[in-house]
């Protein structure tokens, strides 16, 4: 598992440098998919990289910008990795700094290693089972020895300090069943502090103790939450599927993720 996570981990900061260089540019080239989704060429530079580190683990990457793959050819997959070069490409077209590369493997359903790396600010967040959750600071220009890295991040969560019950909501897709539920909040809690935050980094800071939840009531993919979710998990938290009521599970037949709440 080291060997996977030290190489998750230099795809996505090499793929963050890829991306800080178009968006220093300001040269996107944005696209629409087919689903309205923008695209730039951002996300197909950080895809290229990640498939490159990726390819000789033998495991085979759903990515959202990778070709589409049929359930007939993943259900048999045990082991999986799955990537968004990008997640919040629309904070990256916003340029608010609030978008994320994220890589995760899932076994059996299963993340059991996420990372998920902030090219604006160097933050890093890497999650494995049975290892615990860590964040280190890793600029994208500066070049740095992974174990070391790993070594001296710091474990997650953090302490949770002297502050009211925190939810953390999206700062793109804001429903009225998210708002309905932190009113819910304020009825049990009192005060409740909401933190707005892009992409996925809203699992990162419940993982890092920041945020007491995060109810997500609006469209993900499995691409979008993998990473986060094996972060969470390893620092204790969990990701609860509305439709089972259990663990979210991945590489499932439809990869639209049902509603969930993290806690």
């Amino acid at each position: 598992m080291k060997s996977l996570r030290n190489k998750a981990v230099a795809a996505a900061v090499e793929a963050g440098k890829a991306i800080l260089e178009i968006y220093h540019s300001g040269d996107f080239d944005v696209t629409v998919k087919g689903d309205d989704s923008p695209l730039t060429r951002a996300d197909l530079a950080s895809h290229e990289v990640i498939m490159k580190h990726l390819a000789d683990t033998g495991i085979p990457v759903l990515s959202e910008e990778g070709r589409d793959m049929p359930y007939a050819e993943r259900s048999d997959w045990s082991e999986l990795w799955i990537v968004d070069p990008i997640d919040g490409t629309k904070e990256f077209i916003k340029r608010n700094g609030e978008f994320t590369v994220n890589i995760a493997l899932a076994r059996d359903g299963v993340p059991v290693l996420g990372v998920i790396y902030v090219p604006v600010t160097g933050e890093l967040y890497v999650g494995e089972e049975g290892q615990g959750a860590r964040k280190a600071l890793w600029p994208a220009d500066e070049a740095r020895d992974v174990p070391a890295v790993i070594e001296g991040a710091a474990a997650l969560p953090m302490e949770r300090g002297d502050r009211p019950f925190t939810a953390v909501a999206s700062r793109s897709h804001m429903s009225p069943e998210t708002e309905a539920f932190i009113a819910a909040l304020r009825e049990e809690h009192g005060e409740v502090a909401l933190i707005s935050k892009g992409s996925s980094l809203k699992l990162c800071m419940v993982a890092e103790g920041k945020a007491d939840c995060y109810p997500r009531f609006a469209p993900t993919m499995e691409w979008d939450t993998a990473a986060g979710q094996a972060i969470c998990m390893a620092a204790g938290f969990d990701v609860i599927d509305q439709n089972t009521g259990a663990t979210m599970r991945y590489n499932r037949e439809q990869l639209l993720n049902a509603w969930f709440l993290v806690k």
